[in-house]
């Protein structure tokens, strides 16, 4: 994965995703805190992120990133289903566009996880080649949300996404597994 996540400028999460964990604050702080809510949750799956991304020369810390925001490490599943039955897994596979592989919380989920993310990486570093490569993890995150296309340019790369704050709140919950894992 290039690109390093510690130098990915962010936002963080929007008052309304704060808002989910009753948080007062908003930004870097709440999602640092989001973070951290997950992180024992987290620890189940810390041996499984760490085979797949050594597999995949990827993060760690933007996988469980990725995990806390769309399932909040599985605590917001039901039966492995998250997203009105659409999404499937710790990281939220979506039914409608992939055919699902492994159990909702299995080294398969995680690997196939993990790869739509580096394609969806993959296909912003194409489609803005003059971006950094900071830039183009954080579109790319943006657009494992919401499809490449939904990524138009980098001042508003989440004006598609989820809650509007996606790569942003993502990003900055990366951030916190790097430097508490």
């Amino acid at each position: 994965m290039r690109g390093d996540i510690m130098k990915v400028e962010t936002t963080g999460a929007s008052e309304r995703t704060a808002r989910q964990d009753k948080l007062t604050e908003k930004g870097v702080a709440a999602s640092h805190k989001m973070a951290h809510t997950d992180s024992t949750r987290m620890k189940k799956y810390k041996s499984i992120i760490e085979k797949v991304a050594k597999e995949r020369n990827a993060s760690p810390a933007v996988i469980a990133g990725i995990i806390s925001r769309e399932s909040r490490a599985g605590a917001a599943l039901k039966d492995g289903w998250g997203d009105h039955g659409n999404g499937f897994g710790l990281m939220q596979v979506d039914k409608r566009y992939h055919a699902i592989k492994g159990e909702w919380d299995s080294k398969e989920h995680i690997s196939q996880g993990t790869e739509i993310l580096l394609e969806s990486i993959g296909q912003i570093e194409k489609k803005f080649p003059d971006w950094t490569a900071e830039q183009q993890l954080k579109g790319g995150i943006a657009a494992y949300n919401c499809g490449p296309g939904g990524v138009k340019k980098y001042e508003s790369v989440d004006s598609s996404t989820t809650g509007q704050d996606y790569s942003n709140d993502t990003t900055a919950r990366a951030q916190w597994y790097q430097k508490n894992w």
